[in-house]
């Protein structure tokens, strides 16, 4: 646990005694476990670490609201106070590519290089149509009632169905959830499960706290005002970037990351085959060459 000002962020770090620091930032309400499979393969050519954002995972509760900005506020004053120095090759997921393109942009002189797995789509978000907007509501509405869930025990009796190997757990948590929520709640399970098993139980205690549903319906409320926070026109110059997108991202993604490749000269763009959004479980393997890659470049 590091202090970071009266508040204490869970960092996991595996060391390395040459090469940049690669920082690994995790979804929008997920923790440094979301690296399981990435992290130790990292580990074995470069200084690696991940880490719970204030709120979530092993970390204290959140004092500020749950924003990119502040995530990245809380990342420079976490790797200060590690002692970790840059510049940093920054790695993010989903929302996660947002914090580290924010963060770059806040300090670029601390980043040598970005690997963006699946980002958010900030032109979908920025200013959402009525499309969105119901999305983003009904995203907010599920997680209220997760957090209530939680609150009272369900979520953690149906997880501890999920983590002492019961197959029937994806149609119970369907049966929580109404509609449309029941879909998201089996997806979720399946992801889970592609998890090392020896995990489950800390993904359980995780998503068993109220506190963790909270989080995810704040950064859900506040994902207009976050993505509205990068400065789009900037070119990132010869800054190494890879944009990793997954194999059923929709034809807006996928122009966007393009887009985002294409800010810098070293820029480049692969659709991961056989993926979903989350490509750190999928294919762990495609992140972790795209970061040899760069941290070769540095060696």
């Amino acid at each position: 646990m590091v202090d970071i000002g009266g508040r204490g962020l869970h960092l996991n770090l595996t060391p390395a005694t040459s090469g940049p620091a690669v920082i690994l930032e995790a979804g929008l309400a997920a923790t440094s476990l979301s690296w399981a499979l990435v992290q130790p393969a990292i580990g074995e050519f470069a200084r690696v670490a991940s880490y719970d954002r204030a709120g979530l995972g092993e970390s204290d509760d959140a004092t500020l609201p749950a924003t990119a900005p502040n995530a990245v506020q809380d990342l420079h004053l976490l790797l200060e106070r590690a002692g970790i120095p840059g510049p940093y090759i920054l790695v993010g997921h989903s929302f996660g590519g947002l914090i580290v393109r924010l963060f770059q942009q806040l300090h670029p002189d601390l980043v040598a290089g970005l690997v963006l797995v699946d980002p958010v789509v900030r032109s979908q978000w920025r200013d959402p149509d009525e499309r969105h907007r119901l999305m983003l509501a009904r995203g907010v509405q599920l997680s209220r009632r997760g957090a209530f869930l939680a609150r009272i025990g369900v979520v953690r009796f149906a997880l501890q169905r999920l983590t002492s190997g019961s197959h029937k757990v994806p149609g119970f948590m369907g049966r929580l959830f109404a509609g449309q929520a029941s879909g998201v709640a089996n997806r979720l399970v399946g992801e889970v499960r592609k998890i090392p098993r020896e995990l489950w139980p800390a993904i359980a205690a995780h998503w068993s706290e109220e506190r963790s549903f909270r989080m995810m319906a704040e950064y859900l409320e506040n994902l207009p005002v976050s993505c509205g926070q990068l400065d789009e026109a900037p070119t990132l110059g010869d800054l190494p970037i890879t944009v990793l997108s997954s194999a059923n991202a929709s034809a807006d993604a996928l122009a966007e990351h393009r887009h985002e490749a294409g800010l810098s000269t070293r820029g480049e763009h692969l659709v991961v085959p056989d993926t979903g959004h989350w490509i750190n479980l999928d294919a762990p393997e495609a992140i972790v060459e795209a970061v040899r890659r760069q941290v070769e470049t540095r060696l």
